[in-house]
C-alpha cells in the first residue's frame, strides 16, 4: 500500500452500502434495540427533571412573594417602644402592690398567731380569776349564814 493512498471510506461511501448490505443492517438494527430502551428511559428521566425544576421553580417564587410580604411586614412594624415603657411601669406598679399586700398579709398573720396566743392564754387567767371570786363569794356567804 502506498502512503497516498487512504484505508478509510467516506461518509458517502459508507452511505451507500449500508442500503445494501443487509449484515450492516442488523447489526445497526441490534445496536438501536440495545440503546433505543436505555435512551427513552433516560429521556422520560429528563422530562420528568424538567417537570420537577418548573414545580420548584413555581415554589421558589412563592416563597420569594412570601418573603417579601414578611420583609414589608418588618419594615412597616408599629414604634412599640413607648406601649414597652408602659408596660414596665404597670409592672413595677404591680410589684409595689404585690409588696404591699405580702407586708399586709404578714402583719395580719402574726396578729392572727398574737390572737391564738391570747386566746390560749385567757381561758387559764378567766378560770384563774373565777376561782377566787367562788372562794369570795362563799365567804360572802358564809358570812350571811354567820350574821
Amino acid at each position: 500500500m502506498d502512503d497516498t493512498e487512504s484505508t478509510t471510506t467516506s461518509a458517502d461511501e459508507n452511505t451507500g452500502n449500508l442500503c445494501d448490505n443487509p449484515t450492516r443492517d442488523t447489526l445497526a438494527e441490534g445496536l438501536l434495540g440495545l440503546l433505543k430502551p436505555t435512551v427513552d428511559q433516560l429521556d422520560d428521566r429528563v422530562r420528568i427533571t424538567r417537570i420537577s425544576q418548573l414545580e420548584l421553580k413555581q415554589q421558589i417564587e412563592s416563597l420569594n412573594e412570601e418573603l417579601l410580604k414578611v420583609r414589608e411586614a418588618l419594615n412597616n412594624h408599629p414604634d412599640l417602644d413607648p406601649y414597652v415603657k408602659k408596660l414596665i411601669a404597670c409592672k413595677h406598679k404591680v410589684t409595689v402592690v404585690l409588696n404591699v399586700l405580702q407586708a399586709s398579709q404578714d402583719r395580719l398573720n402574726e396578729i392572727r398567731r398574737m390572737i391564738n396566743k391570747e386566746k390560749s392564754v385567757r381561758p387559764t387567767l378567766t378560770e384563774t380569776l373565777q376561782e377566787p371570786q367562788q372562794s369570795t363569794s362563799n365567804i360572802i356567804s358564809d358570812r350571811g349564814c354567820i350574821n
